[in-house]
């Protein structure tokens, strides 16, 4: 069997989906060849590259929100793009293709179908973006994270996986992972993090309420790099016993372990937590942006529903650190959220899409 190629882009939650299921892949097929196609103006090459597979670039570019001038520009992207991934494909004539959405993916999507090559495409969110919608018309089979994706898909082709995650969600121990952060057990830890490029309104409600939270809680804040140097800042200023309980960072490679750590966390509500959440069991509170079509608001519901999560809106943050604390103060309400959000895990979602790629490039 040849290899496969991986595509998708934008944000981490098309990308950390996509590692994980090349792992699975490898898992079943070892030595088996996983080439990555897609843009690198916003981390994909570093990411992708420090998961261990090769990194080849395909120009691709946003169409929502532009206005005429950075449509056409798009849209000529979006076509040189093409271009490259038909080279690309046409050279490594891989077995299957698989996309896990967003506007990075479209090229060598499209360039996938124009050679008739397999294309499995992933659904990360509850609702498709405009590249899944697209997309599930060219797919040879579609999976997706939560049953309520299937309003909005073939049902003939689509199956219901879950999101892949990082083993390390299922292979790790709360207690050694608070034990390795320094946690003592009988203090609560929150973990804020508004996404894998931060999150500047959840950032400056942590700012606003930084001591009252710190009084409460330790607190690993994930500020992305725009945030970094403020965030540094006023943990300088504080009092010497409540520095030591705020944990600031840009990014942190070992999330996984400080979600498994936390007794609450704070996040947006982009595509991961669909599958982060139930894997470490982790109550949230979730801040659902209102960019890219407002689809965070949709996956913020699949988890509140389910009971896992509580939904703030982001003209409501003010009210964070009280909500934080009411939280903390009530370990019943706590305990229900985590076996909630556990009971929604689906710890062999990347092993199932694998087994999809294997089936279809038969």
């Amino acid at each position: 069997m040849s290899g496969f190629v991986f595509t998708g882009g934008g944000t981490g939650g098309h990308l950390l989906p996509a590692i994980a299921v090349a792992r699975a892949l490898e898992a079943e097929r070892p030595g088996v060849a996983v080439t990555f196609l897609g843009p690198a103006n916003r981390g994909e090459r570093r990411a992708v590259e420090a998961a261990g597979l090769p990194f080849e670039e395909v120009p691709a570019a946003a169409i929502r929100g532009r206005s005429p001038v950075g449509l056409l520009r798009s849209l000529l992207t979006l076509l040189r793009g093409t271009v490259i991934a038909l080279r690309h494909l046409r050279r490594l004539r891989p077995a299957a293709v698989f996309s896990t959405g967003g506007y990075g993916s479209f090229p060598v999507s499209l360039a996938a179908w124009l050679l008739r090559r397999p294309l499995v495409v992933f659904l990360p969110d509850v609702v498709p973006g405009l590249a899944v919608r697209v997309e599930q018309r060219l797919a040879t089979r579609i999976a997706t994270s939560t049953p309520r994706a299937l309003d909005h898909l073939p049902a003939g082709k689509t199956a219901v996986t879950g999101y892949p995650v990082r083993p390390e969600f299922f292979a790790l121990d709360r207690v050694a992972a608070r034990a390795a952060l320094g946690i003592p057990p009988a203090d609560s830890l929150v973990v804020v993090a508004g996404a894998s490029q931060g999150a500047r309104a959840i950032n400056e409600a942590v700012f606003a309420g930084l001591e009252s939270l710190l009084h409460r809680a330790y607190l690993v804040h994930v500020t992305g790099d725009a945030g970094y140097a403020e965030a540094a800042r006023r943990r300088d200023a504080l009092p010497p016993a409540l520095r030591e309980r705020y944990l600031p960072a840009a990014f942190r490679d070992d999330l996984p372990a400080v979600m498994l750590a936390a007794d609450l966390g704070v996040f947006r509500a982009g595509a991961s937590i669909l599958g982060e959440l139930p894997a470490a069991a982790l109550p949230a509170i979730l801040v659902p942006g209102t960019f890219a079509g407002g689809h965070q608001r949709d996956n913020a519901r699949w988890l509140t529903d389910h009971g896992a999560a509580r939904l703030v809106e982001e003209a409501d943050l003010a009210a964070l650190p009280g909500l934080v604390a009411g939280l903390l103060d009530d370990p019943a309400a706590l305990a229900a959220m985590r076996e909630a959000s556990a009971a929604l895990a689906r710890p062999d979602a990347a092993a199932a899409i694998a087994r999809i790629l294997l089936e279809v490039a038969k």
